[in-house]
């Protein structure tokens, strides 16, 4: 029985999610863009993900930040980093789960979020300005880009999403978890981190695989 949890364990460990523009295995990429950079050692994205993870409008999944007008750059930042995270990060194993999609088979499910990137997101995007909680679905897509459904109205992000709670846990469908632990509790995956001290996801895959 050892050998075999501890199978399980591994299995859950460096790996790559089914998804749409995610390698089938992780490995070091040399010319990872911009914010994706931290994982360039060891990723799950390719250096062509990373560029079109900066774009306004990119490829990856036609999808419009501003739709309820220029979101603010200091917000952004965090979008940006959430897509290097989603699509880099070979760390979120323990997260993965089966999903019946047009577009991905695997997604994940309650990421325990470090507190302060949860808190800094909400503090830097309060004033940006959005029609729906759930971003996941319910556009309006007749044009091929997001657009705020008939019957929405654009209101400021500490409208639509009271505290960081609100915004970390539903903005995704419950793909974060809110968490109160800290960024050196191990406990809790880190979207932002200094590559030249490591990984830290790394060490929190393992303790919750």
């Amino acid at each position: 029985v050892p050998a075999t949890a501890a199978t399980v364990r591994d299995s859950l460990l460096n790996v790559c999610m089914d998804a749409k523009h995610h390698k089938t295995a992780p490995g070091p990429e040399g010319q990872l863009y911009g914010q994706c950079t931290p994982w360039k050692d060891n990723a799950c994205c390719t250096a062509n993900t990373s560029v079109q993870a900066h774009q306004d409008q990119s490829y990856l999944y036609n999808f419009n930040w501003d739709h309820c007008g220029i979101m603010p750059e200091k917000c952004k930042r965090h979008f940006i980093q959430d897509t290097c995270l989603y699509e880099c990060s070979p760390n979120l194993g323990p997260w993965i789960k089966p999903v019946d999609s047009s577009w991905r088979k695997e997604r994940i499910l309650h990421v325990p979020l470090c507190l302060e990137d949860c808190e800094q997101w909400w503090e830097d995007c309060q004033n940006a300005v959005t029609c729906k909680v759930n971003w996941h679905k319910g556009w309006n897509w007749t044009t091929g880009i997001n657009q705020c459904p008939r019957g929405t109205s654009c209101q400021k992000f500490r409208y639509v999403f009271p505290t960081p709670a609100d915004l970390c846990q539903k903005i995704w469908s419950y793909s974060y978890r809110y968490t109160t632990y800290r960024r050196s509790s191990g406990r809790c995956i880190q979207m932002w981190f200094n590559p030249s001290q490591g990984n830290p996801n790394v060490a929190v895959a393992r303790y919750y695989a």
